[in-house]
């Protein structure tokens, strides 16, 4: 199915509340419309230090049937990466003087020196933050699993309101946003279709637009690269709080991109800036940038977390540990059932794209199978652009289920506030692929059903595009 002519006039589930998208007659790249100038806001820096060559993907197009790179080209940059924070920061716009502000933000909202977006903006703008928002995990991420709520508060270093947007509610109301004229998004998103904070951030310009309020996005990487997108797009009957637009399970965007793609192509159409970074390329991952990772929840612990997330969050719509409640979520994976050489067997040896499986025995000290010898696999990623996280962990989960069809289940709802679809179509984005997993369809075979949809979707979110390279 493609990507943009999917009906979008049916009721989106966002937790407890119904929040509908706006009414179109369906999404094409024929009717595409192009993001306007003023929705840019390019903010100076002067380079400080210089980042390494970077190699760059072997040949632009579709890698396989189902991926693709967007560049081909050898670059080098002599400019620090700096993020939309450090730009806003520096070079403010001269309208925001006099704005009453908020903030939505985490821990991982920091400058290259680890200070926070809350105690930068409230010294550049004295007496003007006046209300902050927290996503999901919390202000401080300190809610460890899913549908685990945050309350509301108030920050105890600045004495003002803190909303939670994963608690009572996931859409922001009138009361949240009256104690402001300008809602500011500074979160690092994960590059993948399911993490919940894109949707947060498309939920608060639904607001904005609904209430009269601006919102300014400070831009951050995405931290699995720009180039290599992957993936069949959501599907209309699977929509909910992992998913609420049409997009890839990797969709090579960065959050400040994301944002003009919802507001101008799917039509929210509220006041919407973007201060983008300076520096960066689409060819890097997180670790090319020089800048310093916090982990935006607390299951991305590391860069390698994101980078095998695409693929590895399959996991949670199963009886297969995807690593919680371990040092190494996503990287790791297993089960009591799991025999690790039959696995093996299944795949044709060690021999997947990018990855060396290491077989791994582990005990997680909660979630599924708290406690329990769990054995499995850690993924060690050795050619990251040779690496395809979907596909990869779409083979592995063929092999668990072949090997183990009398203990290996989909995990029951609830998942995500939806308690009756199944967790694995919310994640995977159709009920359909998850149909044909079950009749163990080829893999190959199941990605290049999505080809045509993953072109569809290249083609209009390369309009977006803020960054080369």
């Amino acid at each position: 199915m493609n990507l943009f002519h999917l009906s979008h006039n049916n009721e989106r589930k966002c937790g407890r509340n119904p929040a509908f998208m706006r009414k179109k007659p369906g999404f094409s790249v024929a009717n595409f419309l192009r993001p306007k100038k003023a929705g840019f806001l390019l903010c100076g820096g002067n380079p400080a230090f210089s980042v390494a060559n970077f190699l760059r993907p072997k040949k632009a197009g579709f890698l396989g049937n189902g991926q693709h790179t967007m560049d081909n080209r050898q670059l080098t940059t002599d400019t620090p990466v700096r993020t939309g924070l450090e730009n806003f920061v520096e070079s403010p716009p001269k309208w925001i003087s006099g704005l009453r502000i908020g903030l939505l933000s985490n821990p991982a909202s920091v400058d290259r020196r680890f200070r926070h977006a809350r105690d930068l903006i409230h010294s550049r703008f004295p007496g003007k933050l006046n209300a902050l928002y927290s996503p999901q995990h919390g202000f401080f991420a300190e809610k460890q699993d899913n549908m685990i709520e945050s309350n509301h508060g108030v920050d105890p270093v600045l004495g003002i309101p803190l909303f939670s947007l994963y608690g009572e509610t996931r859409i922001p109301t009138k009361e949240m946003l009256d104690p402001i004229d300008i809602l500011v998004i500074d979160l690092q998103d994960a590059g993948t279709r399911v993490y919940t904070f894109i949707y947060t951030m498309s939920l608060c310009l639904e607001a904005a637009r609904a209430f009269g309020k601006k919102i300014l996005l400070l831009d951050r990487p995405n931290p699995i690269n720009g180039v290599m997108v992957e993936g069949n797009g959501l599907s209309s009957e699977c929509t909910s709080f992992v998913g609420r637009y049409p997009i890839p399970m990797r969709h090579g965007l960065t959050i400040g991109e994301l944002s003009l793609l919802f507001n101008t192509h799917c039509g929210i159409g509220c006041d919407l800036d973007v201060i983008p970074m300076t520096g960066w390329r689409r060819h890097m991952y997180f670790q090319d940038t020089g800048l310093p990772w916090v982990a935006p929840s607390p299951n991305l612990p590391t860069p390698v977390s994101a980078m095998v997330y695409p693929g590895q969050v399959l996991w949670e719509g199963t009886n297969v540990s995807e690593g919680r409640g371990t040092t190494q979520p996503f990287e790791m994976f297993g089960a009591p059932f799991v025999d690790t050489g039959k696995i093996l067997s299944a795949l044709g040896g060690n021999r997947l794209p990018g990855v060396i499986l290491r077989e791994h025995a582990f005990e997680p000290t909660f979630n599924k199978w708290k406690g329990t010898l769990c054995r499995g696999f850690q993924i060690h990623i050795t050619h990251p652009f040779e690496y395809h996280p979907y596909i990869t962990s779409l083979k592995l989960l063929q092999a668990i289920r072949l090997h183990h069809k009398d203990s290996f289940e989909w995990k029951r709802p609830p998942y995500e506030y939806e308690h009756e679809r199944l967790p694995m179509d919310l994640i995977i984005g159709s009920s359909e692929i998850r149909r044909r997993l079950e009749n163990f369809d080829g893999v190959d075979e199941i990605e290049a059903s999505w080809k045509e949809g993953l072109e569809a979707f290249v083609e209009v979110s390369r309009e977006f595009h803020l960054y080369g390279g």
